[in-house]
């Protein structure tokens, strides 16, 4: 947690690109899997998870970078992609709408990119940031 309250917006960016990882690379997984016992859409518990885990690290990268940025766009920037990533990936696990899943990959590259954003611009002692 120390590094969480340390580095938010780096733990952050890293959550997001390996959200995206991990959406990238589950359907490879389920191809080369496809001939086991328990069929095409078994997975494990923990696998499915993942998902879940991204989200509460993501939560409180954001929830500690918005108490430090110094952008005040930043805060709502940033609340809105995890709301939206949020959205999107429990729409997905239950089955609410059929939405692209390339809207997650864009959401979570996205929420990455403002993450380091406000890593590298936002972190400053004055309102340097605040005019941009």
């Amino acid at each position: 947690m120390t590094i969480t309250l340390q580095k938010p917006d780096s733990i952050g960016a890293i959550a997001s690109m390996l959200c995206v990882v991990h959406c990238i690379i589950t359907p490879f997984i389920f191809i080369a899997h496809s001939c086991c016992a328990d069929g095409c859409d078994a997975s494990p518990l923990w696998w499915k998870s993942i998902d879940f885990i991204f989200l509460t690290i993501s939560f409180f990268s954001i929830y500690h970078s918005t108490k430090t940025t110094t952008h005040s766009a930043m805060k709502p920037i940033l609340w809105s992609l995890w709301s939206l990533l949020t959205f999107l990936i429990i729409s997905e696990k239950i089955d609410v709408f059929n939405l692209p899943e390339t809207l997650s990959y864009v959401t979570a590259i996205t929420l990455a990119f403002f993450h380091i954003y406000n890593l590298k611009y936002c972190q400053c002692e004055e309102k340097c940031c605040s005019k941009i």
